[in-house]
């Protein structure tokens, strides 16, 4: 299966893989386009690249009318009624806080004040001017900042400095308003991170998210980036914070796949050697993973960032059946690691996904096998 690697690194510098693989038991081989042999996702109901939704890791039908009619009118209110009647405590809330803030900072990235009568993300000022005291946008106007500064700002310089300090500031003020909505303060991790707090003072804020909401993943995977040796920490750190997270997870969490996020945050530079993903850390990883994904409710709103996880490891490990298994569930949504971080993340995640179906087909797998 060397082959593969070599023809993954080849795509990964832009050649198109989807319809260009053979199944062949036993290995893959690239044929012409339009080849009856060749692998098509399209088989397995799979949507096509251009119709994957980049903006978020699963659906949440409620969030996307309300984005819609927002973005459209220019009107805050049904965010706000939607926070508002969003658990406080839940991983939905922080996703939705997200959403919200991230809408308002890509608007005014395309329509900057002062150039347009309109300027992007008006509504949120709306919103903030004429609702002071309205947690759920006070939330929202505090992760805008965060993301305007890491969106717009050079990390390390007084720019970004200042936009984080704003943050800080607007956190404090949502806090005031929701003493127990641990949203604030999962907001806040990534202020600490690029303002490097102190250990000390770094742990001070986590006891205050832990108070609230012990088994929020969303908070942990924020958390995680302070202790990464790239930031504020150290591989053995970060493993240490996952792995004791995982330990204390209870029944039907995703914490116990916490350690994988960890292992992903510190790959090598040198990622496609088979050898790594046949590791110990590796494999114990993913095994923590697929457990965690089993017995987790199926309405959990972290599930699927999990799932677009494994989906990248189980291809790199060549688990095409346990690969092609998660991607059954998350197809048509792509907004979640790794994805993310790449410019194109439905092209990403397309290739990973023909890889799949190739690998999958090579050894044997259909339409007709794969259990939906």
């Amino acid at each position: 299966m060397e082959i593969l690697w070599f023809l993954f690194a080849v795509i990964m510098i832009g050649a198109v893989l989807g319809p260009v693989l053979l199944r062949r038991r036993g290995g893959i081989r690239q044929v012409a386009p339009g080849s009856p042999d060749a692998a098509d996702p399209a088989n397995y109901g799979f949507l096509r690249q251009e119709e994957l939704d980049i903006r978020m890791p699963g659906p949440d039908a409620d969030l996307l009318e309300v984005l819609d009619l927002v973005q459209r009118t220019q009107e805050w209110k049904a965010a706000s009624q939607l926070l508002a009647g969003t658990e406080t405590h839940g991983e939905r809330r922080w996703q939705r806080v997200q959403a919200f803030a991230g809408a308002a900072s890509l608007e005014l990235q395309q329509r900057p004040g002062g150039v347009s009568d309109n300027p992007g993300g008006q509504w949120l000022r709306v919103w903030r001017a004429e609702t002071p005291k309205d947690a759920g946008g006070a939330a929202v106007h505090a992760e805008f900042l965060v993301q305007q500064a890491w969106r717009t700002a050079e990390q390390g310089t007084d720019e970004f400095r200042i936009i984080l300090e704003e943050a800080k500031d607007a956190c404090a003020q949502a806090a005031l308003l929701a003493p127990g909505d641990p949203v604030p303060y999962i907001i806040e991790l990534s202020i600490a991170r690029g303002l490097a707090y102190p250990r000390e003072e770094f742990e001070q804020l986590w006891l205050k998210i832990l108070d609230r909401a012990p088994a929020h993943m969303g908070a942990h995977l924020a958390a995680l980036h302070y202790w990464c040796e790239k930031w504020h920490g150290s591989r053995d750190l970060a493993y240490g914070f996952t792995e004791a997270a995982a330990a204390r997870a209870p029944r039907g969490s995703l914490l116990a796949a916490l350690p994988l996020f960890a292992v992903y945050e510190h790959l090598p530079e040198v990622n496609l050697v088979r050898g790594f993903y046949e590791s110990e850390v590796v494999t114990k990883a993913v095994e923590g993973a697929l457990f965690a994904v089993h017995s987790a409710r199926a309405d959990d709103p972290m599930l699927a960032h999990v799932r677009h996880l494994l989906v990248f490891f189980l291809v790199r490990c060549q688990r095409w059946s346990e690969a092609m298994n998660q991607l059954v569930h998350v197809d048509g949504h792509v907004g979640a690691l790794p994805w993310t971080l790449s410019e194109d993340p439905a092209s990403d995640y397309a290739v990973y996904r023909a890889l799949a179906v190739a690998g999958y087909e090579a050894n044997g797998g259909s339409p007709a096998t794969l259990p939906h």
